[in-house]
């Protein structure tokens, strides 16, 4: 993908990652630097943190469609052998409570390198 998909991307983000992305800017959760639709190989992550090598995505309908559900599995199990995490999200869990997402990535976060401190926003 080049960069200037890339860029399309972002610049035509979703309602989820519009919202997401607001939670983890500037490093507003845990002090952690989040990409927005940041280049891994030859796959694009809706989120990711390379110090903490985690992915952060966002799954609307179509994600639930059995073709694109066995995309989703190839891609993590891919991009888990690369030594990432990843953490899925329905669109609907975000936007019905954002707080249990973030709580996950919180839970999730510390695990993967110790010592890190919440940062309020």
């Amino acid at each position: 993908m080049s960069r200037e998909e890339i860029r399309e991307l972002r610049r035509e983000q979703t309602a989820a990652e519009t919202v997401l992305w607001d939670l983890l800017r500037d490093r507003r959760l845990l002090g952690l630097k989040f990409r927005r639709q940041c280049p891994i190989s030859r796959y694009v992550a809706d989120f990711c943190c390379k110090d903490q090598r985690l992915i952060l995505e966002l799954d609307g309908e179509v994600h639930e469609e059995e073709r694109q559900a066995s995309h989703d599995q190839n891609r993590d199990a891919y991009l888990r052998s690369l030594g990432y995490v990843i953490l899925r999200f329905p669109n609907r869990q975000l936007f019905d409570n954002p707080s249990s997402v973030l709580q996950e990535i919180t839970r999730t976060a510390p695990c993967l390198r110790p010592g890190l401190a919440y940062r309020k926003p």
